[in-house]
């Protein structure tokens, strides 16, 4: 009841026109305000437990050199920016759930914005190139080692990272010059659409410009992995045995898996964000957070459970650990 009255004072406060505000309210989920402690538990425990998963997953890699192989390469990458997007998000998440501090200056609102797009643009990168690695590795075999050498692994990061920074580095400022109706954000965590909805100003432009970066990205992206999909299924199905299309359809399990985890609450929270008007907030704001932390939490659990090689590295770690206690 406290925590009620103090957050119908926060927003007796703030919900007042500031045309350029110099900080926002995060709000939380609307109608769920009571329940926001009760909330924050899950969402702390997967929090942690991805940060857990995500740095055993990157310690594992670095120190087993026969896991400095493309696929595992760029899933350390892919753990890189699941780490980033989260943790820019999180620990706010927390402190307004716990402390209903959702109180946001605009410039840290704004790095949020672009780290969390940014960052999820690069997770869409990195799909389509463990994708290519998996395609040369079943249809182009021999030139695999040839192809995916260590230089050319650590250019397709960095053009990775370049397109995102570069298409979504306009955002903050697409939103800095927008004059707002007010500073209250139905939300938990700046997005750049939240933003969007709360202006005064004509957002047309903006609205496409996010559109086409959307496509230009995600949606290109999920269009080639399924192009490279068709043609290893094609590859695939042109081997002499069962055993062997079997085994190497196995060599492509995890990375099938988490692209489905990663994508089917992108584009639910894309789509209801954009057009489904008629969407309850806190349910696209519940889907919105399964995007941000549910594939950070599973990617590693995925990896970890179906590639041998990292479950006996984990293994081997976890019985040393214990011997020296």
């Amino acid at each position: 009841m406290k925590g009620k009255l103090k957050h119908l004072m926060i927003m007796s406060a703030y919900n007042k026109t500031d045309i350029y505000p110099s900080t926002f309210i995060l709000i939380g989920i609307p109608g769920l305000e009571t329940a926001h402690i009760w909330i924050s538990i899950p969402f702390c425990v997967i929090y942690l437990l991805a940060l857990l998963g995500n740095c055993s997953l990157l310690f594992i890699i670095k120190t087993d050199s026969s896991l400095h192989e493309p696929m595992y390469l760029f899933l350390c990458m892919l753990a890189l920016a699941d780490l980033i997007v989260c943790t820019t998000a999180v620990p706010k998440l927390l402190s307004l759930f716990w402390f209903h501090d959702g109180e946001i200056c605009f410039e840290a609102c704004l790095t949020q914005v672009f780290l969390i797009h940014s960052c999820s643009t690069m997770e869409s990168g990195f799909f389509l190139a463990m994708a290519f690695d998996r395609y040369i590795a079943i249809c182009n075999p021999l030139r695999h080692a040839s192809i995916l050498t260590h230089s050319t692994i650590g250019c397709i990061g960095l053009a990775i990272v370049f397109r995102g920074m570069v298409l979504l580095f306009p955002h903050p400022f697409l939103l800095r010059w927008l004059p707002y109706c007010r500073n209250i954000i139905s939300h938990i965590y700046c997005e750049f659409m939240a933003l969007i909805k709360i202006a005064c100003a004509e957002t047309r432009i903006r609205r496409a410009y996010s559109l086409i970066v959307a496509f230009l990205t995600g949606g290109v992206d999920f269009i080639l992995i399924i192009c490279s999909y068709v043609l290893i299924l094609y590859t695939v199905f042109h081997l002499p045995s069962k055993d062997a299309r079997l085994k190497t359809l196995g060599t492509c399990g995890s990375h099938v898996c988490v692209i489905l985890v990663s994508y089917t609450p992108a584009f639910f929270s894309f789509l209801t964000h954009r057009f489904g008007d008629h969407v309850a907030p806190h349910v696209h704001i519940f889907v919105a957070n399964i995007y941000l932390l549910v594939p950070p939490l599973v990617n590693p659990i995925i990896y970890g459970v179906r590639t041998k090689k990292i479950q006996d590295r984990f293994l081997k770690f976890f019985n040393f650990s214990k011997s020296l206690n």
